[in-house]
């Protein structure tokens, strides 16, 4: 039942169509905070991104869980850390899936051989399902709101770099050269970051990529969500948010 209650965007002062032109001015901005963000993050031998205390960065989602807007979420926040990493993990790396929740065990499941740009926001948006927001794109906004306030670096850089991502895939079929250009003006660290995670994705494409990313889409649709290709939900109900 929690696929139908009401949608985050109808709770939202703003309710404006998203534009390709907003979203620029967004990508912009996220962009320099990344660039500010990760120069402050700490990272391996090869120059990528490393979490240094995964246990803090869990617990600063459970803090921030109780600090979300009410008027986004009234829900009481569990303050217990349930987060696993999966048991399914070389499965999982060849499917597309970063994380899921368990709903038996109330329990955040993520895959801990990923990246590590993408744990932590892996994490928040799963721990966004524990407080029963069923809908991805949701969950990833309720992700975003847990994330992009912190005052702990991993967390904070993870949710921007996501945000800064989800927006220019928004914008690339628009405008595939304002992409190109926002690319080429990372910084050299979160470069270094992305080759790592392009390096992690070409590794692990397969045949069951496929097949799970055709049956997630089709239990998504079934829950009268928009479909896992389809993100502009979430680049939605951030540009009401951000009010640009």
């Amino acid at each position: 039942m929690l696929y139908f209650q009401t949608p985050i965007i109808k709770k939202l002062s703003s309710q404006e169509e998203p534009t390709v032109e907003k979203a620029k001015i967004l990508a912009l901005k996220y962009l320099e905070k990344c660039k500010e963000t990760r120069s402050l993050t700490k990272e391996d031998n090869n120059g990528v991104f490393i979490i240094t205390d995964l246990k803090a960065v869990q617990h600063e989602i459970l803090s921030q869980q109780t600090k979300l807007p009410q008027n986004i979420s009234d829900k009481k926040a569990p303050e217990i850390n349930a987060f696993k990493p999966s048991l399914f993990k070389n499965v999982m790396n060849f499917t597309g899936i970063l994380g899921y929740y368990n709903p038996f065990t109330a329990e955040a499941q993520f895959n801990s051989q990923l990246p590590n740009t993408l744990v932590p926001f892996t994490s928040a948006h799963e721990s966004s399902h524990q407080l029963g927001f069923a809908r991805e794109q949701e969950a990833n906004f309720v992700g975003y709101l847990i994330g992009i306030n912190s005052k702990n670096l991993e967390l904070r850089y993870s949710t921007e770099y996501f945000t800064l991502k989800s927006l220019l895939n928004y914008i690339v079929d628009e405008d595939p050269e304002f992409v190109k250009n926002a690319l080429k003006n990372y910084s050299k660290e979160m470069k270094k970051d992305r080759a790592y995670e392009k390096a992690f994705v070409l590794k692990h494409q397969g045949v069951l990529d496929d097949f799970f990313g055709f049956t997630n889409n089709l239990f998504l649709k079934s829950n009268q969500q928009e479909g896992s290709i389809t993100y502009s939900y979430f680049i939605d109900l951030l540009l009401n948010y951000e009010k640009i």
